[in-house]
C-alpha cells in the first residue's frame, strides 16, 4: 500500500529524515514512536506534500504509483487520510458542507438521504453534539472534540491509509476510548485498510494494537519490532534505540521489513 524509500526531506535548509524508509501492506497497523523533534509529524506532512518541506531525493509509493510531490487534494483523493495532531479551525465551512461537497467531487455522487443517515450515524457513534457538524469545522471546538472531528471525517470519507498524528493529544481517558473504538471499529469494516499511527506514549496501543512497531531517531527507523517493543521504550525510554540495538532488545534491524 504505502512504501517510502531512501527519503531525505528538509525545511529551512534543515535536514528532517534522512534516508527513511518503510513499507506498509494493505490490512497492517504501524506504529512509529521517537522522542520530540526526531520528524515524527514532519512524516506525515511530507506524505500529504505540505510544500513547507522540501524533498532532497527518494520516493513515496502509494499502490505502486508514485506519489511524491504531487499535489495534497491528489493524494486525498487517491485514499490517504491524515488526522492532524492540532487540526486547524475553519471559519465559514461546516464540516456537514466540507464532507458533502468532498464526496460529490467522485464520480458516484452521495444522495442526500444516504449522507444525512451517514454523517449522523457516525456523529452518534463518536457521541459528539448533535449542533457540531452544523458549525464552522473546529471553531470553538475543545482539543478533543477537535479529534473526533477527525474521525468523523474518516469515518464519512472512508479512506484506505489513515495516518494518525499524536491522535490521543488533548484527549481524556473516556474520549480516547470513543475514538479508538470507532477507529477499530473502522477497521473490521474496512480489512484492507492499513494505519499509521504516530505517537510518543504506549496508551494509544493498548486501544489500536499495532502489527509493527518502528522507533524513529534522528529522522529515520532505527529498530523496528512487536507490541513488546513499546513496552520496552515506556519502561528504559529512547536512549538504547540509537545506531547500536541492544542484543537483548525484542527489536529488529529495521531492514529485514523493507
Amino acid at each position: 500500500m504505502l512504501k517510502i524509500e531512501n527519503l531525505n526531506v528538509k525545511i529551512n535548509d534543515k535536514q528532517i529524515l534522512k534516508n527513511f524508509n518503510i513499507e506498509i501492506k494493505n490490512g497492517e497497523i504501524h506504529a512509529i514512536m521517537g522522542p520530540n523533534g526526531t520528524g515524527k509529524s514532519t512524516l506525515s506532512k511530507v506524505i500529504l506534500s505540505d510544500k513547507r518541506y522540501t524533498v532532497e531525493s527518494g520516493k513515496i509509493y502509494f499502490n505502486k504509483e508514485d506519489i511524491t510531490n504531487k499535489k495534497t487534494n491528489e493524494i486525498a483523493k487517491k485514499g490517504i487520510f491524515l488526522a492532524n495532531q492540532l487540526p486547524c479551525e475553519i471559519d465559514g465551512v461546516t464540516t456537514a458542507d466540507f464532507l458533502r461537497t468532498a464526496l460529490n467531487n467522485d464520480d458516484n455522487p452521495i444522495s442526500l438521504y444516504e449522507f444525512i443517515n451517514k454523517i449522523n450515524k457516525a456523529q452518534e457513534d463518536l457521541k459528539m453534539k448533535s449542533d457540531m457538524i452544523h458549525r464552522s469545522i473546529n471553531k470553538g471546538f475543545s482539543g478533543g472534540e477537535k479529534k473526533k472531528n477527525e474521525i468523523l471525517q474518516m469515518k464519512i470519507l472512508e479512506p484506505k491509509l489513515i495516518i494518525l498524528d499524536e491522535i490521543d493529544s488533548g484527549l481524556d481517558v473516556d474520549s480516547l476510548k470513543i475514538v479508538c473504538e470507532n477507529i477499530n471499529d473502522y477497521l473490521v469494516e474496512h480489512k484492507d485498510a492499513s494505519v499509521l499511527i504516530i505517537t510518543h506514549y504506549r496508551r494509544l496501543l493498548d486501544y489500536i494494537k499495532p502489527n509493527f512497531v518502528h522507533v524513529m531517531v534522528d529522522g529515520s527507523i532505527k529498530c523496528s519490532g512487536d507490541y513488546s517493543l513499546a513496552l520496552e521504550i515506556e519502561k528504559e525510554g529512547y536512549g538504547k534505540y540509537t545506531l547500536n540495538n541492544d542484543n537483548n532488545s525484542s527489536a529488529v534491524i529495521v531492514d529485514e521489513y523493507e
